[in-house]
C-alpha cells in the first residue's frame, strides 16, 4: 500500500526531474553558445589589417559583382574572395604584420554592356606593415 508521504516525494522527485531536464535542455546550449561568443570575441580582439579598395570599369564607373582574389605575395593559391558592392567596393581583413598581398580580379563571366570581354590592366600589389587599412584600385580594360 502506497502512503501518502512517499507519493508526495515520487511527485517532488518527478517535478525536479522535469526541472532538471528542461534546465539540460534549455540552459547549456545556451552556456555553449556563451564559449563560442568568448571565442569571437577573442579574435575580434586581434589585431588585423583592412585591404579595401574599388573596382573600376573602362568607363571609369564602379563596377559591380567582381570576385576580387587576394594572396599572399609567397603563396600561389588566393586565401580571401570578396566580390565588390553596388559602389565598386571591397574590404578584406587580413593578419597583422608586415606582408605583400597580390589582388587579381576574376572576370571569367563578365562581360561590359558592349559585349566585349573586360580584363584587369595589371594586379595590384599591396604592401602592409601592421594593423593599418591599405587602400587601392583595380582598373579593368577591353
Amino acid at each position: 500500500m502506497v502512503t501518502i508521504p512517499s507519493l508526495r516525494r515520487r511527485r517532488r522527485l518527478a517535478k525536479l526531474s522535469l526541472y532538471g531536464a528542461l534546465f539540460a535542455v534549455l540552459l547549456l546550449p545556451s552556456l555553449r553558445s556563451q564559449d563560442g561568443l568568448l571565442t569571437a570575441q577573442k579574435s575580434m580582439n586581434k589585431p588585423y589589417a583592412l585591404i579595401a579598395g574599388t573596382v573600376w570599369g573602362p568607363d571609369d564607373r564602379p563596377v559591380y559583382g567582381v570576385m576580387v582574389k587576394i594572396r599572399r605575395a609567397k603563396d600561389k593559391k588566393p586565401k580571401w574572395e570578396v566580390y565588390s558592392d553596388h559602389h565598386g567596393e571591397f574590404a578584406q581583413r587580413v593578419p597583422a604584420g608586415e606582408s605583400d598581398y597580390i589582388l587579381t580580379a576574376d572576370l571569367k563571366n563578365l562581360k561590359a554592356a558592349d559585349g566585349k570581354p573586360l580584363r584587369l590592366v595589371q594586379d595590384v600589389t599591396i604592401h602592409v606593415f601592421n594593423d593599418e587599412r591599405e587602400d587601392t584600385s583595380l582598373h579593368l580594360t577591353h
